[in-house]
């Protein structure tokens, strides 16, 4: 097992580590739209889907792996009504269509609006 650490995301904010490879996979914590240069949170949930996914993809390549390895995301929301600009961003960056859990949560860290984990294989795996 090998502990996933880049500074291209937002460092961890708890006991955990930004992500794990394990056996060919990837798995990511969830990822909530902090600027890693500036420690920014973005106003609104189009800017805020963007980074949090920007965060999930430097995880990824950090381990190996990327965006179209992904094949399964869990999606938090503070507020299901921001679903559909929520995807509008989601789905410039997960082109590939992998498997999704998307809820509405009571609250997220930080007070922000979304967050994204993913699991994904590792690019040299053969599993692509």
């Amino acid at each position: 097992m090998n502990i996933i650490d880049t500074n291209k995301a937002p460092g961890a904010i708890g006991p955990y580590s930004q992500g794990f490879a394990v056996n060919g996979l990837v798995f990511t914590s969830g990822q909530i739209p902090v600027n890693p240069e500036t420690g920014d949170v973005p106003e609104g949930i189009a800017a805020q889907a963007e980074q949090s996914c920007k965060n999930v993809e430097a995880i990824l390549e950090a381990a190996g792996s990327g965006l179209n390895c992904v094949f399964k995301t869990t999606c938090f929301l503070a507020n299901m009504g921001d679903f559909a600009a929520f995807n509008e961003v989601y789905a410039r960056y997960f082109t590939s269509k992998p498997a999704r859990s998307c809820v509405a949560v009571k609250e997220l860290p930080k007070g922000v609006l979304c967050e994204i984990e993913a699991i994904a294989v590792k690019k040299d795996s053969g599993n692509e």
